[in-house]
């Protein structure tokens, strides 16, 4: 089977996403070859790259990572509804995106997780990487890797990431008398980065790592916190069980497909304030690896063999 894997090339999680799918699945993948048996839409905002006639005439797969009820309405929620009208089947990651999308289609929903590579995600000397960013020998190193802030104004919380519910967890743990030094990176870090210059909280900040730097980023953290209202995955989740760091989430996403039940906790309660034993560790670690690429990308080639009987 030939598929078309339309990527938006940003520079971002879908365009290597899309290029790992093309070096490991069985069909035959591109880039550029809309001549295919099926497109597949991994960037579903993009989808008006595609050509009018290969819409019409080419089976079409669009994967939603998420969606966000507050924000689907008006332009948002009509392009779904227009875009519907050509696609075949949809792929979502997890069951949060599934149940949302379920009330706006009619077309099948294909639930399937998102792969971790674990030639990237590997496990490092946590105080060889602590040394590597200069980060303090004598804080809890607490990280937050993903953006936090609408791109409109480079203030206002981008809510659906919960970078205030990563900032309130944080200001606990240091109410607790721990000393603590968050490590960030990522685009659109203003609102985290004002809220600790707010509450005296120390952090180091790396804009653009190397994929190669973030994975070493994880191994420097002594714990990951996800603070999330929505997701698909979120990456996050994979890569901190692939790297063995420690991390606690909200039940968003893929969240409880790896996680201990321990470490997906509840950010609403008094006092949520939970540390991942060396078990919850290990247990996440053990779970991820059915997430590998060489374990799971196999279950999306069935998928588009489902697709393609459609």
């Amino acid at each position: 089977m030939k598929i078309f894997c339309h990527i938006p090339r940003e520079d971002w999680f879908c365009d290597r996403f899309g290029g790992e799918f093309a070096r490991n699945s069985r069909h035959q993948v591109s880039h550029t070859d809309l001549g295919s048996d099926i497109i597949w839409i991994l960037a579903g905002w993009c989808w008006k790259q595609i050509p009018h006639e290969a819409l019409h005439n080419t089976k079409i797969v669009c994967t939603i990572h998420h969606e966000v009820p507050q924000k689907f309405i008006g332009q948002r929620k009509d392009d779904f509804l227009l875009r519907d009208q050509f696609v075949d089947a949809y792929h979502v990651p997890c069951e949060q995106t599934r149940k949302f999308i379920a009330q706006w289609t009619k077309k099948p929903i294909f639930k399937l997780g998102y792969w971790c590579n674990s030639d990237i995600w590997t496990v490092k000397d946590r105080k060889d990487c602590k040394k590597q960013f200069q980060l303090p020998d004598d804080a809890l190193i607490v990280g937050s890797f993903q953006r936090d802030t609408e791109g409109s104004d480079l203030k206002t919380p981008k809510l659906e990431k919960g970078p205030d519910r990563f900032c309130n967890y944080v200001e606990k743990i240091v109410k607790t008398g721990v000393n603590v030094h968050v490590l960030l990176n990522g685009w659109r870090r203003q609102y985290v980065m004002n809220r600790l210059d707010e509450a005296g909280i120390p952090f180091s900040y790396h804009e653009l790592p190397s994929i190669e730097d973030v994975s070493k980023m994880y191994s420097a953290c002594d714990l990951y916190v996800v603070g999330s209202r929505y997701e698909g995955g979120p990456q996050s989740i994979l890569e901190c069980a692939s790297t063995l760091t420690p991390i606690v989430s909200t039940d968003v996403g893929m969240a409880g497909d790896i996680l201990p039940s321990n470490c997906v906790i509840s950010m609403e309660k008094e006092d949520p304030l939970y540390f991942p034993t060396d078990e919850d560790v290990v247990t996440a670690y053990n779970n991820v690896k059915k997430f590998y690429i060489e374990n799971h990308v196999p279950k999306y080639d069935k998928l588009f063999d489902s697709v393609e009987k459609l």
